[in-house]
């Protein structure tokens, strides 16, 4: 009799070749998707790996609570992020920060204007790096526009317009659910404002109105 243990590994094992099949063409040789071994990670994320090299890590516990049309969309997002370049990278500004301050300090007690001067600006470019990686409109922007990308890739592995943008409504309905943590939920929730706005502009320019449309149509305004 097969175990649970074996059963559960060759499913994840089928989703993530599943997930592989639906990269687009153009990206299967240096984007790879793997289960993540994090300790409370998040549902998917993106990470460098190396040079021209990116891996997409997923919480299979989680994702696998999904609904297939739901997980599609979602790691679609993922990968249009990548393709716009918009992927959060380990930066050095933290740690030029700190070296910023503690250079700042000690030449305060040696007395040295060049060097104080110097360390005063590693911190001013370092901390206006951070806030420009931390900008809350500047994610929502990038998120928002990962989100086109990925019903737009959607469309092309066969999705109609209309049932793209209902799966991802839905599987942001389902994250909003699903987070306890509020600012990761009111991410969730701007996306799926932004998701309804654009969902009536593309409805409005589609006449007539077809009876797919039509029935998308509570998605779109739920």
């Amino acid at each position: 009799m097969t175990s649970y243990a074996t059963s559960t590994a060759r499913a994840e094992m089928s989703e993530i070749r599943r997930l592989k099949n639906i990269l687009p063409p153009e990206l299967q040789s240096w984007v790879t998707v793997e289960k993540t071994i994090e300790v409370n990670p998040t549902l998917i994320r993106s990470e460098e790996i190396g040079k021209d090299q990116v891996e997409i890590q997923i919480d299979l516990i989680r994702w696998e609570q999904l609904a297939i049309d739901q997980r599609n969309l979602l790691f679609w997002h993922e990968v249009a992020r990548i393709q716009n370049d918009t992927i959060p990278r380990d930066g050095w500004e933290m740690a030029a920060l700190a070296i910023g301050l503690g250079g700042a300090v000690g030449e305060l007690w040696v007395q040295d204007g060049l060097l104080l001067l110097l360390a005063l600006s590693l911190c001013g470019v370092s901390g206006w790096r951070l806030f420009q990686k931390n900008n809350g409109e500047k994610s929502l922007k990038e998120a928002v526009d990962a989100d086109e990308k990925a019903l737009a890739l959607a469309t092309r592995f066969g999705y109609t317009l209309p049932n793209a943008y209902k799966s991802l409504g839905s599987a942001l309905k389902t994250l909003i659910e699903q987070t306890s943590k509020k600012q990761q939920r009111a991410k969730y929730e701007a996306r799926l404002q932004a998701l309804k706005r654009n969902a009536a502009k593309a409805k409005a320019k589609v006449k007539p109105i077809t009876r797919e449309t039509s029935q998308s149509e509570n998605v779109y305004n739920s």
